[in-house]
């Protein structure tokens, strides 16, 4: 005899709830926003019942408050708000919609929406978007001291010359200050002596300025091929 398959049971408020949109915002002075509408969907295989609640209940108006839905269908939800004033601009009320199996009365999941009043949809609009406008700004400034600030490091880091580049300059300063091949009447030895294309060498290697160096070096230089 075959065993007839069985679902297997759903634990209490961990069913997930699907509805569009989770957030209902009137305005006072738009009356075709003071009815707005709530989808629930049953993406499931049995079917849903479905209950909705609210913490201010006297200042909404709910449309079928409590239904069912068939699997893999949905059902629209109407809400009216019924008392709009100043004094209700900007309070946060909250609806909790509530669904559960047709052949058990315990809660398989749970969804709260917050409902919102405001006094103006132009309003609105313009404080997004001065907020928007902030929020770039503030956002360039950061970008651009973080640009300031790199290269900054950069320069810190890399504005001194580095040890091999002083090591080298010392060396080829040194090399000019040696008496050239010839010079008899030095005190320095004579392996020390350089000929002049070593210093011409050396001169270049700093990049001097001076071209007067540069030249009196060549100059000993064409005299040397000239002998």
């Amino acid at each position: 005899m075959q065993q007839q398959k069985r679902q297997p049971e759903l634990v209490e408020g961990n069913l997930p709830v699907f509805v569009f949109p989770t957030e209902l915002i009137f305005y006072a002075d738009d009356q075709s926003t003071h009815k707005q509408v709530l989808t629930l969907y049953n993406p499931y295989e049995f079917a849903l019942k479905f209950k909705v609640l609210c913490t201010t209940p006297n200042k909404y108006a709910v449309v079928d408050a409590a239904g069912a839905v068939k699997p893999q269908c949905c059902v629209d939800i109407v809400i009216r708000h019924r008392d709009v004033r100043a004094s209700h601009y900007g309070v946060i009320d909250k609806f909790r919609l509530q669904v559960s199996e047709q052949s058990q009365r315990k809660a398989l999941g749970r969804k709260e929406i917050i409902a919102t009043l405001l006094p103006s949809a132009k309003e609105q609009q313009q404080k997004e978007e001065e907020e928007k406008r902030i929020k770039e700004h503030l956002t360039e400034s950061v970008f651009f001291e973080q640009t300031l600030c790199q290269p900054g490091k950069n320069r810190t880091a890399s504005s001194g010359p580095s040890l091999l580049t002083v090591f080298l300059g010392i060396v080829c300063i040194a090399a000019l200050m040696l008496p050239t091949l010839g010079e008899m009447e030095s005190l320095v030895p004579l392996y020390l002596h350089l000929s002049v294309n070593q210093k011409l060498v050396a001169a270049y290697v700093l990049d001097l300025k001076n071209s007067h160096t540069k030249l009196i070096l060549l100059s000993h230089y064409l005299a040397e091929i000239r002998s």
